[in-house]
């Protein structure tokens, strides 16, 4: 009998390697840059450099120029390329290990609070706020803030939510970082890498995740929405992989 000889499927070439796989597992939690998951892996800036470098020629990394310093970038793991090439995998060993698709889920045991940060809470922030109240039914606290806060949302943000997802969001207005303070978030998540650098520190510990998106409403063009249906269509797809896992290292599940 003779065997068939196939090649190694890409995912299971990059993600086999030790240092890769930790990598992999850092992003799927946050956006990092190079200095930090050095730091989260402790291994040398080169090494990590190398590695990240073949995770992204694979498709499996993607990188955004950084907009509070931009000689510096954040990396970010393409999960629903991972899904692509998991799939890819298992059908490649067998046809009944072809991965099948479920819908995200989400059930809570206890209350929870997510916070979404950027600069102004008129793009970015309030779109993601708005679709986690959708995915979650009102089963959670969600909740969005400025560091910055603009006078008022962004018609686009409004719009995109509007006719992408049905969502009404034209009574809401931006509101300052400062007007949350001394409230408790489980979970709190920056959009924004300015945002990032000054946001306060919350006394009960959260989980802190970093999405590094640019501002739609930075982009200087006259027709500004195929942006913003971009930026939304990022975030919904953001928020869909985030479900699964609010639960997981809350503080509530800490202690």
């Amino acid at each position: 009998m003779t065997l068939s000889r196939q090649a190694v499927p890409p995912f299971v070439q990059l993600a086999a390697h030790p240092l890769r796989w930790r990598l992999l597992n850092e992003l799927a939690g946050s956006d990092f840059r190079v200095r930090e998951l050095v730091t989260l892996v402790g291994e040398p800036q080169n090494l990590v450099s190398y590695h990240l470098r073949l995770l992204r020629d694979g498709g499996l990394v993607t990188t955004t120029r950084s907009s509070h310093d931009g000689r510096d970038s954040y990396y970010h793991l393409d999960l629903d390329r991972c899904t692509e090439t998991l799939t890819g995998a298992g059908a490649a060993l067998h046809p009944a290990l072809r991965l099948r698709t479920a819908a995200p889920t989400f059930d809570p045991t206890g209350p929870l609070a997510v916070l979404f940060v950027c600069s102004g809470n008129s793009a970015r922030s309030a779109i993601a706020e708005a679709l986690l109240r959708r995915y979650t039914g009102g089963r959670i606290e969600v909740a969005s803030a400025g560091s910055r806060p603009k006078p008022s949302m962004h018609p686009d943000t409004v719009r995109v939510l509007r006719e992408e997802f049905g969502l009404d969001i034209a009574d809401q207005s931006p509101r300052h970082l400062d007007d949350l303070a001394g409230h408790r978030f489980d979970t709190v998540i920056t959009l924004c890498d300015k945002a990032r650098e000054v946001c306060p520190e919350f006394d009960n510990n959260p989980r802190s995740i970093h999405w590094s998106i640019p501002d739609p409403a930075a982009s200087g063009v006259a027709d500004s929405y195929p942006i913003f249906q971009a930026t939304a269509a990022q975030i919904d797809t953001r928020i869909r992989y985030l479900l699964p896992t609010l639960t997981v290292g809350s503080p509530a599940q800490r202690n």
